[in-house]
C-alpha cells in the first residue's frame, strides 16, 4: 500500500477504495463458516457502501450485496453507491425491511450478526421473525478489523483533518494568555476548525485548566484561564467522516517546579511511545513503554487511562493501545499515543499525537509544538 506523505493542500482528495471492501469481508466470512452477515452498525454500513444516511441495513452474502433504506434516503443512497462504484442491490422501502432482507437471506445456512450492535430484543426478532430456520452466529469485529487498516484515500482524509486541527490551534493558542473562559476558548478553537474546512469537531472539545486539567475528560466550563494554569487541550477535526485527535498541554505563564517536571515526564513518555510504534509491535508494549517512564517518575497511579486507540470513521476504534489489549499493530493502522499525569493540586498534563503505523516505525499526522507556554 502506498501511504500519502501529507494531506492534500486543496479541496480535492484521492478516492477511497470502497468497492473492494465487501469482497474482503466475504473472505473473512468464509474463514468463520458463515454464508452471510447482516450489517446493522451504521458506521460499518458507510464503510462498506459509502452510504451516510441514518437508517440502513446491509446484507452481505457470497454473491450479493443488498442495502435497504427508507424513502428519505433513496436518492442519496443511489448517488453515494454510484460515487463509490459499489455494485449493490438498493431497496427503498417504508416498512418492508424485514421482507427484503429475509428474502435475500433465504437459503443461507449460517448468518452472522454483529454481536456488539444487536440488542437482545433484535436478536429475538431476527431469530423468530426474520430468519426462522437459519442458524444465527454472533460475530465480533468482522468489519471493524477491516476498518483498522486504512487505504490511501482514508489516510488522506485523516491527514487533512489533523492538518486542520494543527492550523486551528496555531491561530488561537496565544489567546490563552488573554484570560478567556474554557468555554470561550473551546468555541473559538471549533470555529477556526470549521473556518479551515472541517465539517465540525471530532468530539466535544476538551479545554481543561488548573484543577480541571486533572480530570481526563473534563468538559469546558466558565472557569477563567489564569496565569499559573496548565491547560489541557484535547480536540480534533472531522473531514468527510474521518476524525483527527490531538492533545497539547500549554502552560500559562511560568509553570511551577512540579508542573515543569510533569510536562517533561509526559512529553518524554509520549515520545518513547511514539518511537515504539511499528508494524509487528504489540499494542500493550507501546502502553508499557509510556507507563514505564511515568512510573519511574513516581506517578504510576496518576496515569489514569490507556495509552491510545485507533482513529478513523470513529474517534475510538480498533486497535486499542492499552495494557489489556491483545492487538498487534500492522501497517496502515492509525492510532493515538496519549499518556498523561493528573495531580489535582497541580493540574493535568496530557500529550497526544495521531500516527500512521509503518513497517519500520510510524509517521505522525499531528505536528503542533509540544511543551509550550504563553
Amino acid at each position: 500500500m502506498s501511504l500519502p506523505e501529507s494531506a492534500p493542500t486543496g479541496g480535492g482528495m484521492p478516492p477511497m477504495d470502497v468497492a473492494s471492501r465487501a469482497e474482503r469481508l466475504r473472505a473473512r466470512l468464509e474463514q468463520m463458516g458463515c454464508d452471510g452477515v447482516l450489517v446493522t452498525n451504521l458506521v460499518d454500513v458507510r464503510y462498506l457502501t459509502g452510504f451516510t444516511g441514518s437508517a440502513g441495513l446491509v446484507l452481505v452474502t457470497a454473491d450479493e450485496l443488498v442495502i435497504v433504506t427508507d424513502g428519505r434516503y433513496g436518492e442519496q443512497a443511489a448517488e453515494q453507491l454510484r460515487a463509490a462504484s459499489v455494485g449493490a442491490r438498493l431497496e427503498v422501502t417504508g416498512t418492508g425491511h424485514r421482507e427484503v432482507i429475509a428474502g435475500a437471506a433465504r437459503g443461507l445456512r449460517r448468518l452472522g450478526l454483529q454481536a456488539d450492535h444487536v440488542t437482545w430484543a433484535q436478536q429475538r426478532a431476527f431469530a423468530h421473525e426474520w430468519f426462522p430456520g437459519t442458524e444465527l452466529v454472533p460475530t465480533e469485529g468482522l468489519v471493524e478489523e477491516l476498518r483498522a487498516v486504512k487505504d490511501g484515500g482514508e489516510l488522506a482524509r485523516l491527514s487533512r483533518a489533523a492538518a486542520i486541527a494543527d492550523q486551528a490551534l496555531a491561530s488561537v493558542r496565544e489567546r490563552l494568555a488573554e484570560e478567556p473562559t474554557e468555554r470561550e476558548f473551546a468555541s473559538e478553537l471549533e470555529y477556526q476548525m470549521r473556518r479551515l474546512g472541517a465539517d465540525g469537531p471530532s468530539f466535544e472539545t476538551i479545554v481543561a485548566s488548573g484543577p480541571n486539567g486533572a480530570k481526563p475528560h473534563a468538559r469546558p466550563s466558565d472557569r477563567v484561564i489564569a496565569e499559573g494554569d496548565l491547560v489541557v487541550l484535547d480536540f480534533g477535526a472531522l473531514v468527510d467522516g474521518y476524525h483527527s485527535d490531538m492533545t497539547r498541554t500549554v502552560a500559562v505563564g511560568e509553570p511551577s517546579e512540579v508542573q515543569q517536571r510533569m510536562l517533561e515526564v509526559v512529553t518524554e513518555a509520549q515520545q518513547r511511545g511514539v518511537d515504539a510504534v511499528r508494524a509487528g509491535a504489540a499494542a500493550s508494549e507501546v502502553d508499557a513503554v509510556c507507563r514505564s517512564v511515568i512510573s519511574a517518575a513516581g506517578w504510576a497511579d496518576a496515569f489514569l487511562h490507556g495509552t491510545g486507540h485507533g482513529v478513523g470513521l470513529e474517534i475510538h476504534e480498533r486497535p486499542r493501545v492499552a495494557a489489556t489489549s491483545d492487538a498487534t499493530l500492522v501497517a496502515a493502522n492509525v492510532v493515538t499515543v496519549e499518556p498523561g499525569v493528573y495531580l489535582p493540586e497541580h493540574g493535568g498534563v496530557r500529550v497526544e499525537d495521531t500516527v500512521v503505523v509503518l513497517e519500520d516505525g510510524c509517521r505522525p499526522l499531528t505536528h503542533s509544538p509540544k511543551h509550550t507556554s504563553v
